[in-house]
């Protein structure tokens, strides 16, 4: 039963992961640069890697390096994404803003 509680968490984790490589990958370079935010080719680095142990954990049931995979991927997620997902570069910008 416990065994079956962390494969759980090592599948969320993966998906979660991937989530964050999807979108480290769809946005642009640029606007990493504008918000101060590293550069697009370390956090599309990191969520790959982060993608790859959790998956690993998912197959191996053994993730010892998945926490560190965890929190790269939350800091995209909670902190990168809100950030440079408002410095333009977004696909739905009309002349006049959003639509």
């Amino acid at each position: 039963m416990f065994g079956l509680i962390w494969q759980l968490i090592y599948l969320v984790t993966f998906v979660a992961s991937l989530y964050a490589l999807i979108e480290a990958i769809r946005t642009p370079a640029s606007a990493f640069e504008i918000m101060d935010k590293q550069s697009k080719k370390l956090w599309v680095a990191l969520t790959g890697v982060a993608s790859g142990l959790s998956l690993l954990a998912v197959f191996s049931g053994r993730g010892m390096f998945v926490i560190l995979g965890l929190v790269a991927t939350l800091v995209f997620l909670l902190d990168v994404r809100p950030a440079v997902k408002g410095a333009g570069g977004g696909r739905n910008q009309g002349p006049y803003g959003p639509w």
